[in-house]
């Protein structure tokens, strides 16, 4: 029997998976961190992207989209708070296109406006294109 880790995503609105995983790649402040089973403890900040679990006799990743969060890793569990995570079926490509250039559109338009609407311009924009980014991930065959 293959070794796993249990895995659970948690964001503020809802539990969005429990279960066992193979491994799970998630979104890194310095770049992706692909986990094991009974991988070292580890405590760390996620970043807005694309979560992917190998789940046992399945050969498609469960993939998943997080605006960023806290990564808790210990030898037989994983955990992440997220602020926010989809499902990756359930995100709207229509909708995060549009969303990706309103930002665009908001960011050109701050040249002379206040610094805080312009980081957060950036931010909507960088969690967009996380989203778009996912979405693509998720339909390409793993």
């Amino acid at each position: 029997m293959p070794l796993r880790v249990h895995v659970d995503v948690v964001s503020a609105e809802e539990q969005i998976f429990s279960g066992e995983a193979e491994f799970a790649v998630f979104p890194g402040e310095m770049g992706e961190l692909g986990i094991y089973p009974r991988h070292a403890p580890l405590l760390t900040r996620v970043r807005p992207g694309a979560v992917r679990l190998k789940l046992p006799d399945r050969d498609e990743f469960e993939m998943l989209y997080v605006s960023g969060g806290i990564l808790e890793v210990q030898p037989t569990l994983i955990t992440l708070l997220a602020d926010t995570a989809i499902r990756a079926k359930d995100l709207d490509e229509a909708k995060a296109i549009k969303a990706a250039q309103q930002a665009r559109d908001v960011a050109k338009n701050q040249a002379t406006a206040a610094n805080y609407a312009s980081v957060e311009a950036e931010l909507v924009q960088t969690i967009t294109a996380a989203r778009l980014h996912t979405i693509k991930k998720s339909r390409k065959p793993h």
